[in-house]
């Protein structure tokens, strides 16, 4: 006969991998239904999972496609934890900042004067 996968609960991987900082919050994000594995939604934490699940949920801003590795047997360092899993989650793409604020505030009087005299408009009087 063939020996049984290892399998372990799926609030109970999350945490150990590191994807949240607590098993109730990992229980709460499954409890959503916010998590998929294999591409079928779950809604319970009890939900075995093991080595070749492919797990789909959104962490923060961005959705983490993490394919299990390993149950592993403890919540140990974070370079542990990543031994758990292969990330296949897209490459994360960088949003431009906001324009930064240059400590300038709102321009004075000469400065206006400056900008219009810079574009060739010399004349304050001047209606165009």
């Amino acid at each position: 006969m063939s020996e049984a996968r290892p399998t372990i609960r799926l609030d109970k991987w999350l945490w150990q991998a590191r994807f949240f900082k607590s098993r109730s919050l990992a229980a709460e994000i499954v409890s959503g239904g916010k998590v998929r594995v294999d591409g079928t939604p779950v809604s319970k934490p009890a939900r075995a999972v093991g080595a070749g699940n492919v797990l789909t949920f959104a962490q923060e801003r961005q959705v983490r496609v993490v394919r299990i590795v390993d149950c592993g047997t403890r919540r140990g360092p974070a370079t542990e934890a990543q031994g758990l899993y292969e990330d296949l989650s897209p490459p994360v793409v960088q949003e431009p900042a906001n324009p930064r604020y240059d400590g300038g505030g709102r321009p004075t009087g000469k400065d206006r004067r400056d900008m219009n005299a810079a574009r060739g408009r010399d004349d304050p009087f001047a209606l165009e």
